[in-house]
């Protein structure tokens, strides 16, 4: 498993990438229930992080894959 700091340099840079290519869902980050933690005060540990990032990447790939069929 990748280390703390290299899972948060992807979740760095595959949030900016939303935020550069993808605003409409960049906006909507903040609203998404996968973001949004579920315990008053949350443990945040390498799975977190990590499962956090996979959640990331699938989103996008959802989103992508929607407006791709959208604009066909």
């Amino acid at each position: 498993m990748k280390d703390l700091h290299t899972i948060l340099k992807e979740i760095t840079n595959l949030t900016l990438n939303i935020e550069m290519n993808y605003p409409e869902l960049y906006r909507s980050l903040d609203e998404n229930p996968m973001t949004l933690p579920v315990a008053s005060h949350p443990q945040i540990d390498k799975k977190v992080m990590q499962e956090y990032l996979v959640g990331l990447k699938d989103l996008l790939e959802r989103y992508v894959t929607e407006e791709n069929i959208k604009n066909e």
